[in-house]
């Protein structure tokens, strides 16, 4: 499983990485996945809802933006893409 993290700003991307893990990917442990990218891009980690999991599972990407996050995110979105 591979999924691509951009954190972008204003359509550009000023920070990414790529997040493997040597399993297939589970939705019940997205949490996880999440929190793991979060730590690795030193950011936040922003407020997984049901629709966020059903966007990734669905359009194969989920984007979170500013509003997502308790804590101050400073990019303009957290952008999540399942490289399969």
């Amino acid at each position: 499983m591979k999924i691509w993290a951009k954190l972008l700003v204003g359509g550009k991307i000023k920070k990414q990485m790529v997040y493997e893990k040597d399993e297939k990917l589970t939705y019940s442990h997205f949490f996880d996945y999440l929190t793991e990218i979060s730590q690795a891009l030193d950011i936040p980690t922003p407020v997984l809802m049901k629709a966020h999991i059903f966007n990734f599972a669905k359009f194969n990407h989920v984007k979170f933006v500013a509003r997502d996050f308790v804590e101050s995110f400073s990019y303009d979105q957290l952008f999540l893409e399942n490289l399969f």
